[in-house]
């Protein structure tokens, strides 16, 4: 069944040649294999066609060059044989005996040459003469005029062209010879001889297919042992980046099988010691930080009770503060608010505490987040009216029920809220709930001091403050970011901030709808839309007087 699948699925991918670039591009960024190999076949059959043009070119140039040198010997011999037989004859004044022996020269011509064919004409055609032209296997048609020229220009010399020969009816690959020779009583007659080059051709034909099937031959070969030797190198490579991938993803008792003493042995052996040590320190980390956890989680635990009878002490004193003179009762009030800002810090503490040891669970409920927002806006007003901060909600959504830890997402809002009325600088805050088919959002935006982006970055770490200087007026412990941040991934979701120094700061808290938040928050990190213009617009909405039908449906959302 699996073959069956490959089988179809390489069938698929040969078809669909349209996403062979793709496919290659892929292997090319991923494998290195791949493109070493490809590398490595691109300049060997590079080289490989370079030789073999080259080496056909120059034994194409060796044949024709040796096959034309024959050729201009056989006819310089043959013509030299006639020539010294024309000069020997006595012919006296007999026509008939200069016939004869013009005969007989035709004949030695033919038998001391292996030329396939050879003509014979009068260098001056005007003038009539004692003896005509002939010709024996080579037609006139087959003589260029610029041979003809050459031989009647330079009678001494030799002249040649290549030309294709007529053999039986089939046209071959020759040259033609043509040269002077001077006959008694006649005058000087042009010899042309044709001489085949049919085997020669066929001899670089045989060549040219030797080296081809070679060269073929010799790329298929380095194919193979580039092969071997690539996946003998690459092989290691390939399971120690397997290897570190795994180690990367926890699984810290992963190590490479190690093999020989060379370098990749040698590799691997590094590898191993680092995977180690690794592992130690992880190990070592690991042990710290329960240590560490535990120790929080019991200092916390301890502090408890203690604190408990200070609190109700200071509770009790703070009760009877108008009973003292005017500095103990201030002594009174600051020791009430101290010890309420020690547990509150106690409580955060024990939250941090369970979030490094992975024990916090969600309660979940199916909730507003519009109520939500209105019920902590309500909380907070006090507070803002004493900053001469403007509490204002927009909520254009968020009104349908999504399940959600309430306790957790009003604590989120507490803080958030807290956070933008501390730094508001007593200018207003707005409030933004709204939502979309992927999750509900909620940003708090405030027009205060603002943060340059390296502080942005910073500001969910632990007691981490932009301004160390610059203490907390409404009683922060500096883990309620961390603490929010915490319950926004627990949730799925994310909290995230836009800042600017002197415009001021925007946090957005996204939960999804489903498990896993896939897809844009309702509410851009960036503001989109400054306060001024927004008008009543932004006053808190009073759900109660909106028709129920309207949350039936799910119309508001």
């Amino acid at each position: 069944m699996a073959a069956t699948t490959a089988t179809t699925t390489a069938v698929a991918v040969l078809r669909d040649w349209r996403g062979w670039p793709d496919v290659l591009g892929a292997l090319w960024r991923r494998s290195l294999r791949f493109r070493t190999l490809a590398i490595t076949l691109l300049l060997t059959s590079t080289a490989i066609l370079i030789t073999c043009v080259t080496m056909a070119l120059v034994i194409q140039n060796d044949l024709f060059e040796s096959r034309k040198n024959q050729a201009l010997e056989d006819a310089r011999r043959s013509i030299d044989q006639a020539q010294t037989t024309l000069d020997s004859a006595a012919l006296g004044d007999n026509p008939a005996a200069l016939q004869e022996l013009w005969d007989s020269v035709q004949e030695d011509l033919g038998r001391n040459s292996t030329a396939e064919g050879l003509a014979g004409f009068r260098v001056n055609d005007e003038v009539a003469g004692p003896l005509n032209g002939f010709t024996a296997g080579l037609s006139a048609n087959f003589i260029s005029p610029a041979l003809r020229n050459r031989v009647i220009e330079f009678d001494d010399w030799q002249s040649w062209q290549s030309a294709g020969i007529d053999l039986g009816g089939r046209t071959v690959p020759g040259v033609i010879v043509g040269q002077q020779l001077q006959v008694p009583e006649a005058g000087p007659f042009a010899i042309y001889f044709a001489y085949d080059f049919a085997d020669a051709d066929s001899t670089l034909t045989f060549v040219q297919r030797t080296l081809w099937i070679a060269g073929i031959g010799l790329v298929a070969i380095v194919a193979v042992i580039s092969s071997i030797v690539l996946r003998l190198v690459s092989t290691p490579i390939v399971e120690a980046a397997e290897t570190s991938a795994r180690l990367a993803s926890g699984d810290l008792g992963v190590r490479i099988d190690v093999h020989g003493e060379d370098e990749i042995a040698t590799l691997g052996r590094s590898f191993n010691a680092m995977a180690d040590s690794i592992e130690a320190q992880i190990k070592e980390l690991g042990e710290l930080s329960l240590v560490q956890q535990r120790f929080v989680s019991d200092v916390s635990h301890e502090l408890r009770t203690p604190l408990t009878t200070i609190r109700l002490a200071a509770d009790m004193l703070n009760d009877q503060r108008e009973e003292f003179d005017p500095t103990t009762a201030r002594t009174t009030e600051l020791l009430h608010t101290q010890v309420q800002r020690f547990e509150t810090l106690l409580s955060d503490l024990l939250e941090i505490s369970r979030y490094d040891a992975g024990s916090v669970q969600l309660e979940l409920e199916a909730t507003s987040l519009a109520h939500l927002a209105e019920d902590i806006i309500e909380q907070m007003q006090p507070l803002a009216d004493g900053r001469g901060s403007e509490l204002r909600l927009v909520a254009p959504g968020g009104y349908s029920p999504v399940d959600m830890d309430p306790r957790r997402v009003r604590r989120v809002l507490r803080n958030l809220i807290g956070n933008a009325i501390e730094h508001g600088e007593g200018r207003p805050i707005v409030v933004t709930v709204d939502s979309n088919q992927h999750a509900v959002a909620a940003g708090v935006r405030d027009f205060g001091l603002g943060m340059d982006p390296a502080d942005a970055e910073r500001v969910f770490d632990r007691f981490w403050r932009a301004d160390p200087s610059r203490q907390r007026t409404i009683g922060g412990t500096g883990l309620g970011l961390s603490i929010a941040l915490g319950d926004a991934t627990l949730h799925g979701g994310t909290l995230a901030v836009w800042s600017e120094l002197g415009v001021g700061t925007n946090f957005v808290l996204t939960i999804p709808r489903g498990a896993v938040l896939d897809g844009p928050s309702p509410i851009p990190v960036e503001p989109q839309e400054p306060l001024a213009g927004m008008g009543d617009a932004t006053q808190p909405i009073q759900l109660a007087d909106l028709p129920a039908e309207l949350f039936d449906r799910g119309s508001l959302e």
